[in-house]
């Protein structure tokens, strides 16, 4: 960094630092009277929404909450939630967004490590509490959350907790004043912090600062609403998360939609049908989720008796590959799908897919592959490729390498983990440990997580390239290839496959059809899976993303064995 000239500064001159407040505050400028509805149980305006933000603040001074402490919080997606987004960070404390997938001993040890003190759990999940609470070592309170309160009649929800609670979320918010006036302070503080679900050793914890979110939210802003990439109007959009909110800040998104006052669903536990009847009543125009949950949404037979309503549905779809087959099923039910890039680290936003004006033009075949690639690099973001040997690889569309970046809301490392976080950093630059290729206009195209590519017989074998292959074959619903050791190649790829109902695919015929476009030249043909082996369901991870790791470690045999062909 080279020595400049700094701008001179009047003693009395403000320069207000960029805190999440400030996001909060943009949500009563335009459209207050927007509201934020939570399943079918419970709705507010942005006017409501501010007073109890700052009912919370003073729950938790109450509390005896200080700046910096770290404040729990195991619920599902819910207005609570969004509320303790901007609550808990404006008082100067650090969220915990504890991912409530994890093991009950996973649990443990992120509460543990990040030095909880308060606790703020949904009823559903008081039995996980119930086997932990006698070994967590720093919390001092806790508070329940529960949905029977919006019930028709007034129920006594604290009648059989345990006496160790403080109260339930809203009968505390109620007795609260509802004035309260954020501090300010550094932009760099902590404000929040959550565990990556990593296939070795324990969870890491990654953690943002006040600037790093805020600058998040300008760059989705920027990309989103600026480029369109993603078109997101206020005026007539309505948002809708089907992303865990503990999974990354749902992907950045409560903060962009709190700014703009732009109406918001939040569905609670995850229901097919509820799913689909919020995005009908409420009007919802802009999601995101994993594959995993456009799959099952998309194979509802609810999804064609509601095909009319569905045109107007964006899905930003991250967390694993967007196959093309179920690109095309989406597309066929009128939704606009597009694929983003990022991870827990990276807060998560990398790039986002934009079509230009004349890739807007081209045949929908054409468009969908534009749109199951990783998308665009975002904007502030520096990527790179490297290979092996710590050199930048060219981007012309096919060179391979590492995916390596810089950027304003990059983790700075992970906490208490400092060795780990030196290798995340290595040379400058965060490590993604995906491979890709990027395109000479930026488009990222991920070939494979280092740990899943297959080199068989010298060649590289792309498990995601495969996996896409097969998503276009009619009857499979959903697909995983792996690596496995081989005497002769060194590794040859396998595949599981879920089949859709009604059909009776065989491993024969999947092969032949592969065959096919081998012999036509679409495919290689090592690439073609030794063995396909039929499951009911594929193993996956904590937040939705396959679990090849378990896979190779529990299924080998089954997959080598006589069940598969």
């Amino acid at each position: 960094m080279i020595q400049t000239k700094l701008i001179p500064r009047t003693a009395e001159a403000s320069e207000p630092p960029l805190l999440i407040k400030s996001l909060l505050a943009q949500s009563l400028k335009y459209e207050p009277q927007r509201e934020i509805v939570y399943r079918d149980l419970f709705r507010m305006n942005y006017v409501q929404f501010n007073q109890r933000v700052r009912q919370l603040a003073n729950v938790l001074a109450n509390l005896g909450v200080v700046a910096g402490d770290t404040i729990a919080v195991l619920d599902w997606d819910s207005h609570r939630y969004l509320e303790c987004f901007f609550g808990v960070t404006s008082v100067g404390a650090i969220l915990h967004t504890v991912n409530v997938r994890l093991s009950p001993a996973q649990i443990l040890y992120t509460m543990n490590h990040a030095e909880d003190k308060v606790v703020l759990i949904h009823e559903d999940f008081l039995p996980i509490l119930a086997a932990i609470k006698e070994q967590l070592s720093t919390v001092e309170k806790f508070v329940v959350l529960s949905d029977k309160v919006y019930g028709p009649t007034d129920l006594e929800v604290l009648s059989d907790l345990p006496a160790y609670f403080s109260g339930e979320y809203e009968a505390l918010l109620k007795e609260a004043s509802p004035d309260y006036d954020f501090p300010d302070f550094d932009e760099n503080t902590w404000a929040t912090t959550f565990y990556t679900t990593g296939t070795t050793g324990n969870p890491k914890g990654v953690y943002f600062s006040h600037r790093q979110l805020f600058m998040h939210t300008m760059g989705l802003l920027a990309y989103i609403i600026g480029y369109e990439a993603m078109p997101f109007k206020g005026s007539t959009d309505v948002y809708m998360p089907i992303t865990p909110m503990f999974h990354v800040h749902a992907w950045g998104f409560p903060f962009l939609a709190t700014m703009m006052s732009a109406k918001q669903v939040y569905p609670g536990r995850y229901e097919p049908e509820l799913l689909l009847k919020l995005l009908i009543k409420e009007g919802v125009t802009l999601s995101h989720c994993v594959p995993t949950i456009l799959n099952m949404l998309v194979s509802s037979p609810a999804a064609q008796k509601f095909r009319d309503n569905l045109s107007r549905w964006k899905v930003l779809i991250g967390g694993s590959a967007l196959t093309k087959g179920l690109a095309q099923a989406a597309t066929d039910l009128g939704i606009t799908v597009m694929s983003g890039y990022g991870m827990s680290e990276t807060a998560p936003v990398m790039a986002v897919g934009y079509l230009n004006e004349q890739e807007q033009t081209l045949p929908t075949e054409e468009q969908i592959e534009l749109r199951t690639r990783a998308g665009r690099i975002s904007p502030f973001i520096e990527m790179r490729l490297m290979d092996d040997e710590g050199n930048f690889v060219p981007h012309d569309g096919h060179s391979l390498g590492e995916i390596v970046a810089r950027g304003p809301w990059l983790t700075q490392g992970y906490y208490n983990d400092p060795e780990r976080g030196a290798e995340l950093w290595k040379g400058g630059w965060l490590h993604t440990g995906d491979v890709a290729s990027i395109s000479p206009d930026y488009w990222v195209m991920i070939a494979d997580r280092t740990k899943d590519v297959i080199k068989t017989g010298g060649e590289w074998v792309s498990s995601l390239d495969m996996e896409n292959v097969l998503s276009q074959v009619e009857g499979v619903a959903e697909s995983a290839v792996i690596g496995l050791p081989d005497v002769r190649w060194g590794e040859r790829p396998h595949a599981l496959i879920v089949q859709k109902p009604g059909y009776t695919l065989t491993a024969e015929g999947i092969k032949a059809g592969l065959k096919e476009k081998v012999d036509r030249g679409d495919l290689h043909k090592w690439y073609v899976p030794d063995r396909i082996l039929f499951v009911p369901e594929i193993p996956k991870t904590s937040v939705g993303k396959i679990d090849k790791k378990r896979i190779r470690s529990e299924m080998k045999d089954a997959i080598l064995g006589t069940h598969a062909v």
